[in-house]
């Protein structure tokens, strides 16, 4: 490539023929028809000097190593660093992922039976497993094993103190549930349950035989992955 070449400047969006911008090719033929770097860009909006929205977008999935997945894990302010991009658009480009994978959940929501381990993860793997932090939620069932509500009981490091029994029960009580499974996620990717895991499965599953609301399982879920504690028998449960 001649010195030349390498200090022309990137081509604006408004610059491509009008069939290669991003927006007219959505407008066209769909929003499958685009790239990942195009529909970026259309997240994006719009570059900075020198620097176009395709630009931005290519480097945007260039720090995510191509994977949408480990862009969902990259912190806002990783993104914002990104010439062109900033805070606001570094945001937007998150809050885009969160809509897809809110979407990807809505199809497991109330009226599904969860009768396996199975069933827990396909329900819950869309909503946790490319989260940053754990997420301890609890899912809501009714006496046929129907999902009624998806409870988060609390987000951020889990232990016993924040993960209590007054917190599980007193919601699952509210939504008159028959049982419970308890769901969290792991960070890492590696659903093995550390012994913190089970000594917290082993309180709620003893609260619930108290309280007449059983605990059914314990789903740990990792990257396309998972753990039951009660399917590899770390603790009781079942039914």
């Amino acid at each position: 490539m001649s010195p030349v070449a390498r200090d022309r400047p990137a081509l604006r969006v408004s610059e491509l023929p009008e069939h290669e911008r991003p927006r007219e090719r959505f407008r066209a033929h769909g929003a499958r028809s685009l790239s990942l770097v195009e529909l970026l860009a259309l997240v994006v909006g719009s570059g900075s000097a020198g620097r176009s929205a395709l630009v931005v977008a290519h480097d945007v999935l260039a720090e995510a190593q191509g994977s949408l997945r480990r862009l969902a894990a990259t912190t806002p302010g990783a993104l914002s660093a990104i010439a062109g991009l900033g805070l606001a658009r570094g945001l937007a480009v998150h809050a885009a992922l969160e809509l897809g994978r809110r979407m990807s959940a809505e199809g497991y929501d109330e009226g599904m039976r969860l009768l396996t381990s199975r069933d827990v993860w396909n329900a819950y793997a869309p909503r946790v497993e490319d989260l940053p932090v754990e997420e301890f939620h609890v899912a809501a069932l009714d006496i046929h094993r129907r999902f009624m509500r998806d409870i988060v009981i609390t987000r951020g490091i889990l232990n016993s103190s924040l993960v209590h029994p007054r917190e599980v029960f007193r919601e699952a009580i509210a939504e008159r549930a028959a049982a419970i499974i308890l769901v969290h996620n792991h960070p890492s990717g590696d659903p093995t349950p550390s012994s913190d895991d089970v000594k917290i499965t082993r309180q709620l599953i003893a609260a619930g035989d108290l309280i007449g609301i059983p605990v059914l399982d314990h789903v740990i879920v990792g990257k396309g992955r998972y753990r039951s504690l009660h399917d590899s028998g770390d603790v009781p449960g079942g039914g």
